[in-house]
């Protein structure tokens, strides 16, 4: 395999960093000394927070699958713990959008998360479709925290062939 000279220089800065001056390789490896180890701050955690505060002003995404059949078009979004009254799924354009309200986890009796990894609140998700569907003929079913929707594939027709004279 031919090689270019942006693979050489890739190459070149790896061995630079495993080689010492001499060229040969590094035996020792480099840790700080305990005096360059930095101490976590009273306010490193601010910042953290400051962050998490923010993320309310955006919705959270639905993770979705997107599949094909020979016939259908699926998309899956798992949706555990959301009720049905919960969800708005339209379609418009072969544009198809999934949002809703995931009922917040609030206990009023906690006093200090220690970890949040959950998602509560509102989300969105809107999706192109990949091919064009019959909009009107579409099945949508949540089921065991899946919801699973099955739109008809237009029919493509076979391109026409023009003569030309």
């Amino acid at each position: 395999m031919a090689r270019n000279n942006d693979d050489m220089l890739m190459e070149d800065e790896l061995a630079a960093a495993f080689l010492d001056e001499d060229g040969a390789a590094s035996s020792e490896a480099e840790v700080p000394a305990p005096a360059e180890v930095e101490e976590p701050s009273e306010t490193a955690g601010e910042e953290e927070l400051e962050w998490e505060e923010n993320t309310d002003d955006f919705p959270g995404q639905l993770a979705v699958d997107v599949y094909e059949t020979a016939d259908k078009l699926i998309v899956k979004a798992r949706t555990a713990g959301i009720k049905k009254s919960d969800l708005d799924v339209s379609i418009s354009d072969n544009i198809l959008t999934i949002s809703g309200i995931l009922g917040d986890n609030e206990d009023e009796k906690t006093t200090r998360w220690h970890i949040q990894e959950c998602y509560w609140g509102e989300f969105s998700r809107t999706i192109a479709l990949p091919v064009q569907v019959r909009e009107d003929e579409v099945e949508a079913e949540l089921k065991d925290g899946v919801l699973t929707i099955a739109f008809n594939k237009e029919k493509a027709e076979a391109p026409k062939k023009i003569q030309i004279n």
